[in-house]
């Protein structure tokens, strides 16, 4: 298993980050428009110079026109088989909430399978405009309780709780106790045929 720092993986991060702009041919004040993040965070992030918050990230991905989850897809390790050792972990540096991206990727398979470990107490609050992107996802809680707020309306959730939604606009996810709370976000992109070829 490939041992990633911190310092290590926001390098990483932010060169993705960078190919992506770039593979859409977009400036970086193209970017901080479309993301309502500053030109100069960006830059920041795309140098590995920042280690950016699950918001921050959040705001950059709806600019880009893509998911959070898609950031930390491994396309060049690809197949229909995901090990545990091999899943990237992140961990956002203001909430301290975990997440593995569980799915294999490069298999054009449209379900995404995210693991988060909560901590107690802590708040996430991702509410980049999503006007043009929607995205299908449920969460299923294993451990612990979750608070999940969309459009206004809070889903107290206890293990053993899924709850459905379709994405499109501000979601905060909140532990609530004492104990840390593990929670599963299965996802899909609208209008794929997951199962197909």
């Amino acid at each position: 298993m490939e041992i990633v720092d911190d310092i290590e993986l926001d390098r990483r991060l932010g060169a993705r980050i960078k190919a992506l702009r770039q593979s859409r041919s977009l400036t970086l004040d193209m970017l901080a428009e479309r993301s309502g993040v500053s030109r100069a965070m960006i830059s920041r992030v795309e140098r590995g110079e920042s280690s950016p918050t699950a918001a921050l990230l959040d705001r950059i991905c709806a600019g880009l026109g893509i998911f959070l989850s898609a950031l930390f897809r491994d396309e060049g390790h690809g197949g229909p088989l995901a090990r545990h050792a091999d899943q990237p972990v992140w961990t956002d540096p203001a909430s301290g909430y975990l997440r593995r991206n569980v799915s294999p990727a490069g298999t054009g398979s449209g379900i995404e399978i995210v693991d988060v470990e909560m901590p107690p107490g802590a708040r996430v609050l991702l509410d980049a405009a999503r006007s043009a992107h929607r995205l299908d996802q449920q969460v299923w809680v294993l451990a612990g309780e979750m608070i999940v707020t969309l459009d206004g309306v809070e889903h107290p959730l206890a293990a053993g709780d899924c709850l459905q939604m379709l994405l499109d606009g501000p979601i905060a996810y909140h532990n609530p106790g004492s104990l840390p709370a593990r929670y599963a976000v299965v996802l899909t992109a609208p209008g794929r045929a997951p199962f197909e070829g």
